[in-house]
């Protein structure tokens, strides 16, 4: 059996504090051990290290579920773009499979204390065993009185009590592990905005009321987002309609190359209506928050984690990205000043941002470009990465956190699903589209016009 989760906020904080003593002390110890090393044993010795703690990593975390668990899982996500080995993302990556069932009388007394009755007078049926369980919930299917299928969600019991221990202990961690070497300011605005979006992840009232939003104004053919049922939901429970579909890797298996690209065409086209024109964004992508149909409809599920934009900010970042795109070196450095990426007049800082958004910017300058496994944006954003991590006068502005975790997200379904596309055309369009919006050319809400079909 395995082990449940430390409850109380002083065992929690005993294990994550045993956990950074270990990462620390480990490097620590190989800096000292590094005086005396040759340049390759010093190397192969800290890949070592690497690996140890992110093994090290896994272990704490996936027993811990809640806040540590959900920052552990994007620190998985995010060791992409940082200098470490790639066998260290594969590690980490085992997270998104390690949160353990919660059994089902407690599930059952937590609905049944959140809604006022009985489970079957509620429902028509529940199924005790899980669709699934994550770092801050567990899912189950239930049928309705009216015959209605559906999910229901249910908060972890007090997980909301241990956000903010965790997220300290956790920066403690990554700073002692040396995974994050950045200005203090930086690190303050990162961990305020992954504290506002856990704690929004944590009220199924506003995860109720985005899918609602969403379901009234993403409106692509072949997009599907669930509608919530009101009457059966809490603060701590959500009960919603249950789309059909599979997961991404269950979907690739026999899917036909016209579902491929057009599911894969339905997930571009909603990250740009989403960020662009709805100024809302769906943040945490990855294959199993995505529902596939056999002719390529997406059904787009889990919406406790979404990220909302100014309108001005957006179209500054759209220009920035424009600035890219188009090779406008002006229009670029201006909108990253305006942002808060760029904080210095130095030359050199420029550089070092523009030779990133180059390396990002190549399937956006193409007319049309195929993203698949063969696609070297990712080397090449991985090559440009760590030079801008030294410079303390490029930041990532809290806004660019989720916006870019939700972009790398997307780009990997893509990769996955093979899509060549005018992708060019359609972040043109979107991003005039938010121009105008801000600059009072364009109602705001209208379609995106130009969009490729």
């Amino acid at each position: 059996m395995s082990p449940k989760p430390p409850k109380s906020r002083i065992n929690r904080l005993a294990k994550l504090g045993g956990l950074t003593s270990r990462v620390s002390g480990s490097y620590l110890g190989q800096r000292i051990k590094g005086v005396f090393q040759d340049a390759n044993t010093r190397k192969d010795a800290l890949h070592k290290l690497h690996l140890q703690n992110a093994e090290r990593v896994v272990d704490t975390m996936g027993a811990l579920k809640g806040a540590a668990m959900k920052v552990g899982q994007s620190l998985a996500l995010a060791t992409d773009g940082l200098d470490l080995p790639p066998e260290v993302s594969r590690i980490l990556g085992r997270l998104n499979d390690q949160a353990v069932a919660v059994p089902f009388d407690l599930i059952q007394a937590s609905i049944e204390a959140e809604l006022d009755g009985s489970l079957s007078s509620l429902f028509a049926d529940f199924d005790e065993e899980p669709l699934g369980t994550a770092s801050l919930a567990q899912a189950h299917s239930a049928r309705l009185k009216d015959g209605r299928r559906v999910v229901v969600k249910v908060l972890h019991h007090g997980i909301e009590d241990s956000v903010d221990s965790d997220l300290r202990a956790l920066r403690g961690l990554l700073v002692a592990g040396q995974v994050l070497r950045r200005p203090k300011e930086e690190l303050d605005a990162a961990f305020a905005e992954i504290r506002e979006r856990l704690l929004e992840e944590l009220d199924y009232y506003q995860e109720a009321a985005n899918l609602e939003f969403f379901r009234n104004n993403l409106r692509i053919e072949g997009l599907k987002v669930p509608a919530s049922v009101p009457s059966l939901s809490s603060a701590r429970v959500l009960t919603m309609e249950r789309l059909q579909g599979s997961n991404l890797d269950t979907f690739l298996e026999d899917a036909s190359p016209a579902a491929r690209e057009r599911a894969a065409q339905l997930i571009a086209r909603s990250f740009h209506d989403m960020f662009y024109r709805l100024r809302a964004l769906h943040a945490d992508p990855h294959g199993g928050n995505y529902l596939f149909e056999h002719d390529g409809s997406v059904g787009l599920i889990d919406f406790g984690c979404v990220k909302r934009f100014d309108m001005y900010w957006v179209a500054d970042y759209a220009r920035m990205a424009r600035g890219l795109v188009l090779e406008d070196r002006e229009m670029c450095r201006v909108s990253a000043e305006k942002i808060g990426i760029l904080l210095s007049d130095d030359p050199a800082a420029f550089e070092a941002t523009w030779r990133l958004g180059d390396a990002i910017a190549g399937p956006l300058r193409a007319e049309r470009w195929r993203v698949d496994d063969n696609d070297p944006t990712l080397d090449h954003i991985k090559q440009a990465v760590p030079a801008l991590l030294r410079r303390k006068d490029v930041q990532g502005p809290r806004h660019v956190l989720y916006l870019h975790r939700t972009l790398g997200g997307i780009y990997g379904m893509l990769r996955k699903l093979h899509l060549e596309y005018p992708y060019r055309q359609l972040f043109l369009s979107h991003t005039a589209h938010a121009i105008g919006v801000a600059e009072g050319r364009i109602e705001d809400g209208a379609p995106v016009a130009g969009v490729p079909n």
